[in-house]
């Protein structure tokens, strides 16, 4: 779906989520909408690998982390992208510096938390759960972005480390692949430096 295109706002798309906004998830006669809300209905149905914990201070601990994702990281993100892509892809004003320093001490403040949680990851006492995953992937959208986690060495390590799996390599690669096909390249040939 090429949300420049407005093609989130045809009625069968709306019908599937009436908020206009990718991701959904069909499955069968279900319908979901939220990316973490899909990756846990995954993670539910699809039970190997377990990445979701039945225990409830497990699954407080992943919606936890969830939670701050989707509340605090993304919306981070967000911004940056629409300063730094969006405005220049629809013609509209130069991006806003001040938008910009805010959100990446906003940035900066959210991954200082992540750092602060990951002093016994390098040992594998962690357990990879789906909230590992969304991490991963806001945190890599946040580096094409343009915001540095150069003050962060567990949380650099641990997401080289999740963009090692095959899985989300995979899915990475397919990603780009569509928002390339959708969008073309990216403004400026690359996303760093922002």
């Amino acid at each position: 779906m090429n949300v420049f295109k407005r093609e989130t706002d045809a009625p069968l798309f709306r019908a599937h989520n009436p908020n206009g906004l990718v991701p959904v998830l069909v499955d069968g006669d279900f319908v979901v909408w939220e990316s973490n809300a899909m990756i846990t209905y995954l993670a539910t149905t699809h039970r190997t690998p377990p990445l979701l914990p039945t225990d409830a201070r497990g699954r407080a601990d992943v919606d936890r982390w969830l939670h701050g994702q989707s509340a605090h990281l993304g919306p981070v993100l967000s911004r940056v992208a629409f300063e730094r892509f969006v405005k220049p892809m629809a013609g509209l004003c130069a991006a806003d510096g001040a938008v910009l320093s805010a959100a990446r001490r906003d940035f900066a403040r959210h991954c200082a938390v992540l750092e602060g949680s990951l002093v016994d990851a390098e040992d594998g006492a962690r357990r990879l759960t789906v909230a590992d995953f969304a991490l991963a992937c806001v945190l890599n959208s946040a580096e094409l972005a343009g915001l540095s986690l150069r003050e962060f060495p567990r949380t650099r390590a641990w997401l080289q480390r999740m963009l090692e799996r095959d899985s989300l390599k995979r899915a990475l690669a397919d990603a780009r692949q569509s928002l390339h096909g959708m969008y073309g390249p990216p403004i400026n040939g690359d996303a760093a430096g922002a």
